[in-house]
């Protein structure tokens, strides 16, 4: 079950430029989206490598301490595919990323379809950042932009937190969530004084199936109070689970988007990443007032299957429009879409979780 009213292909590689001289763009994705005043402001993640060629050796792409970008070639025998994302370093048993990203800020007037204008770079910086920074979301808390994202290093994948009063100028305020974590988004207003996270633990051990859990913090550095959300139970949901755009408030609850991906049997191969929806109490967000049981948006268009991961539809941004909402999502890790949504139609999709329909 998919019910997309429409979509639309939004923003390609060919349409964004590189953070280095020899570098190409393959890939931008997963962006965050927020009004400001008259415009819309995106930050759209890119992912580059060396476009150089040598054979018989791939190159590995990172940034140094100091904030200059470098690459480090490897013999492709001394490597080993783990996807098209990442590879394994035989002697050390290290994973690398194959690619790099940082985050590119375009903005355009709310009320034209005009092309997206580039304003700056936010480019990866210090021993967390060393191969890259990605996936960020965007949560407008009184008059500040909270932004979180995922930092990637070989300390492995953290989550860093940035804020900002108008999206220009931008502060680090280090990592608020230890490897492996991600997918973390903010609710817009504090809930009972807290502030209060949803995240993605990404554990070794798989004792459990994948989890979104909540976490609450007095300052938006500290967070504590941890507890299990939900969990991938159905097929399309069974490998990975992870919030999609920051949670929005409707009459019943806080609705929140969320990506899951099924299992795959193909070696180096990466499972369907499809979006599901879940409600939550508005007064105790612990508490799931309903969910999908099948996805309301799968890859169908060409630009959502064919790509650098195919068969891939990641939402991280939405725009709240009325009666719809305005969903932006990375295409199969090299695109960025918009799809447009009836809010009553998904409310009406999900399942309470005593098992009654809505």
């Amino acid at each position: 079950m998919t019910m997309r009213l429409r979509e639309s292909l939004l923003m390609r590689p060919a349409d964004i430029t590189s953070s280095q001289v020899g570098w190409e763009v393959i890939g931008v994705l997963n962006p965050a989206v927020t009004r400001v005043g008259d415009d819309v402001v995106m930050l759209a993640r890119v992912a580059e490598r060396s476009a150089e060629k040598r054979p018989g050796q791939t190159s590995l792409p990172r940034w140094q301490g100091d904030g200059t970008a470098t690459v480090d070639w490897f013999n492709d025998v001394d490597l080993q595919l783990n996807d098209s994302r990442v590879v394994v370093v035989k002697n050390s048993g290290d994973l690398r990323l194959t690619s790099v990203s940082h985050l590119q800020v375009l903005s355009r007037s709310a009320d034209s379809d005009g092309p997206w204008k580039a304003k700056s770079f936010i480019l990866p910086a210090g021993e967390f950042e060393e191969y890259g920074i990605e996936d960020p979301r965007i949560t407008l808390i009184d008059d500040t932009y909270w932004i979180t994202y995922v930092a990637v290093s070989k300390l492995g994948a953290c989550t860093g937190l940035m804020s900002t009063l108008d999206m220009k100028t931008f502060q680090r305020h280090g990592i608020i969530f230890a490897s492996e974590n991600k997918d973390v988004v903010l609710f817009p207003k504090r809930i009972d004084g807290d502030y209060v996270a949803l995240h993605r633990p990404n554990p070794n051990s798989h004792f459990s199936p994948p989890s979104i859990w909540l976490a609450r913090s007095l300052d938006m550095i500290y967070w504590g109070r941890h507890q299990p959300l939900v969990s991938g139970h159905e097929s399309w949901e069974g490998d990975r689970i992870g919030s999609g755009p920051p949670p929005i408030r409707v009459d019943q609850g806080w609705l929140l988007l969320y990506h899951g991906s099924e299992r795959t049997r193909v070696v180096g191969g990466v499972g369907q990443y499809t979006a599901g929806a879940l409600l939550l109490d508005l007064n105790d967000p612990s508490r799931v007032v309903a969910r999908s049981t099948a996805p309301i948006m799968k890859p169908t268009a060409s630009f959502e299957t064919s790509g650098f991961v195919p068969n891939v539809v990641f939402p991280t941004a939405m725009l709240d429009h009325g009666d719809t909402l305005e969903v932006f999502y990375g295409a199969a890790d090299t695109c960025i879409a918009t799809a447009e949504f009836s809010k009553r139609e998904i409310l009406d999709s999900m399942i309470l979780t005593n098992g009654s329909p809505r």
